[in-house]
């Protein structure tokens, strides 16, 4: 059995899901391919403080309607008995319940959700004790796959598409990640 750690936001929650909530918010008319960069203070050219002003106004909005990534859910279900689904985002503690909910509303099956407030995921990984992390933001895929020596599967992206080790599997879909990991599942059994 593995332990999964799966990003949320992104990685099961659809990539695109915030560009029409800042096409509204800040009269844009952007795309999802315009986000080349993660850091979206830098795409919205605006200061953190008003950021975080908007995030707190709108993110719970967002979290509550995000739609589910294409074939997450059919690829989740089918592991939810065989692997561990551990999942670990970056939101912040408050938005548990939101987060709950929306597992709910999607009857989207998890044995831990664990909400850290911060990108710095590699504790959590760590203590969770994760075989593979699958995972949207370049740095966080970086770093879990080189501190923790696991492999981890980065969901293609206009914002993540800088080089990556060796231990980093980029993938385009929830059934490449499904994939890749029943393969890397099957040859470990038979080596181990």
């Amino acid at each position: 059995m593995l332990r999964l750690g799966i990003d949320i936001d992104g990685t099961v929650t659809s990539p695109e899901t915030f560009v029409p909530y800042l096409n509204k918010s800040f009269n844009l008319n952007i795309t999802f391919e315009d986000l080349v960069e993660y850091d979206l203070t830098k795409v919205l050219n605006i200061t953190q403080e008003d950021f975080w002003k908007w995030m707190d106004e709108f993110e719970p909005i967002i979290y509550n309607e995000a739609p589910m990534a294409l074939n997450a859910k059919q690829v989740l279900d089918e592991w939810k008995n065989e692997h561990q689904l551990i999942f670990i985002s970056a939101r912040r503690k408050h938005l548990l319940e939101i987060t709950h909910e929306w597992f709910k509303n999607t009857e989207l099956f998890y044995h831990h959700i664990e909400l850290i407030g911060t990108h710095d995921k590699l504790a959590s990984v760590k203590q969770h004790n994760i075989s593979v992390f699958f995972e949207d933001k370049h740095d966080n895929a970086c770093m879990i796959s080189e501190e923790n020596n696991i492999p981890v599967i980065l969901f293609n992206t206009p914002y993540n598409q800088d080089p990556v080790p060796r231990n980093v599997i980029r993938v385009n879909n929830w059934l490449e990640a499904k994939k890749w990991v029943n393969s890397w599942y099957e040859s470990a059994v038979q080596i181990g």
